[in-house]
């Protein structure tokens, strides 16, 4: 019997914690690419880059 094939993958519960973990990642990048700051410094260099 290999017992590294018994945990060659993700469990479903393991799925769920993964994928709750990537939507707050992806909402909280939101909330900082959203910011004044960052869209204010975003376009200057957008602007700089395309002079």
């Amino acid at each position: 019997m290999r017992t590294e094939a018994a945990d060659a993958g993700m469990s479903t519960a393991e799925y769920a914690v993964g994928t709750l973990a990537a939507v707050a990642f992806a909402g909280l990048l939101f909330k900082v690419v959203t910011s004044p700051g960052v869209q204010t410094a975003l376009s200057g260099l957008i602007t700089k880059a395309l002079k």
